[in-house]
């Protein structure tokens, strides 16, 4: 485990702790946003509709706590969307026409997506590689490759317990898809609050030149959160496989762009050091409930980007003039 000094301890928990409140904002929209399609759809408030945006969202929730890992340093990850692609190919492949059990497809395709974020974790670290053209690379060569695994053909005959985890509700609610979310939000949770990893990345994207010079490996630290991220990306693409029962290289298409939109929302800085899953939680939220609420209300898809790329715009400008105060 990497070590922190005290003092930068103490200056990284302080930042963790601003960062929950600074979630107090995306909270409030999100509160003023169910409020608003309660009062103009009565179908909005039910049991039943809040189980669907939970569903809805398992995908990009799991994406989207590797990207805050990922934009809390500093960097960027263009690269989950393909990378989710490719792991649900190869796990189509694996599985249905090489005929390995779940138990060896799965593990072999989050393998080869931790694969995707270690070379671009060395390309950055090791060659120097800005992190815009690395995940760029990473995301063009991924998408690639799912597209020769089976000549851009669609993957179907996975079996049926599989698809029955995004269908089957336990105790009426959860399926076992929600509770994969669930549980990486929880994960990521006590990770960035009580483990010095967690604290590292504050320290890393508060200054990462001063970061080094207190001690910390931040290189190391920088490659296992790409790895970290495109392990997360896998994932959510073993969760895609599970609702569709299906699997295709046009998988994830604008994924990442969804992912930095709900860390950004969720209040997360660009320019790293600050922000956190806690918010990052949220910004998934808003965007789900939105999408749902844009869908009850029969909104133009093409309409409904131009309403998410407004709310997006507003966020950052909230963010600009924090910082400018």
């Amino acid at each position: 485990m990497l070590a922190v000094p005290k003092e930068k301890q103490g200056i990284a928990a302080s930042q963790i702790f601003a960062s929950l409140r600074g979630a107090t904002g995306p909270l409030i929209g999100l509160l003023f946003l169910c409020l608003f399609l309660t009062l103009v759809t009565d179908r909005f408030l039910s049991v039943r509709n809040f189980l669907n945006v939970l569903d809805q969202i398992t995908v990009l929730g799991v994406m989207a706590v590797g990207m805050t890992m990922v934009i809390l340093i500093g960097g960027i990850d263009l690269a989950v969307g393909s990378v989710m692609a490719l792991a649900m190919m190869v796990l189509g492949y694996l599985n249905v026409v090489v005929g390995l059990p779940m138990g060896v497809a799965i593990p072999a395709a989050l393998l080869v997506a931790s694969l995707n974020g270690l070379i671009a974790g060395l390309l950055i670290t090791r060659f120097n590689v800005p992190a815009f053209i690395a995940t760029l690379a990473m995301m063009s060569i991924s998408r690639g490759v799912a597209n020769m695994i089976t000549d851009g053909q669609q993957i179907i005959g996975f079996p049926a317990w599989f698809n029955m985890m995004a269908i089957v509700r336990f105790g009426g609610f959860l399926t076992l898809t929600v509770a994969v979310m669930f549980a990486v939000f929880l994960i990521g949770l006590l990770y960035q609050r009580y483990r010095h990893g967690g604290r590292i990345l504050y320290a890393i994207g508060g200054n990462a030149e001063v970061a080094r010079l207190a001690g910390i490996n931040v290189q190391t630290a920088t490659v296992l959160v790409y790895v970290v991220s495109s392990f997360l990306a896998g994932l959510s693409g073993m969760v895609l496989a599970a609702r569709l029962d299906s699997v295709q290289p046009s998988s994830g298409v604008s994924y990442e762009l969804d992912a930095i939109a709900a860390v950004v929302i969720g209040g997360t800085s660009l320019s790293g050091g600050t922000g956190g899953i806690g918010g990052t939680i949220i910004g998934v939220l808003i965007i789900g409930v939105l999408r749902n609420g844009l869908n009850l209300l029969s909104v133009s898809p093409f309409l409904q980007q131009v309403i998410i790329g407004a709310v997006i715009v507003l966020a950052v400008t909230a963010e600009t003039y924090k910082k400018r105060r």
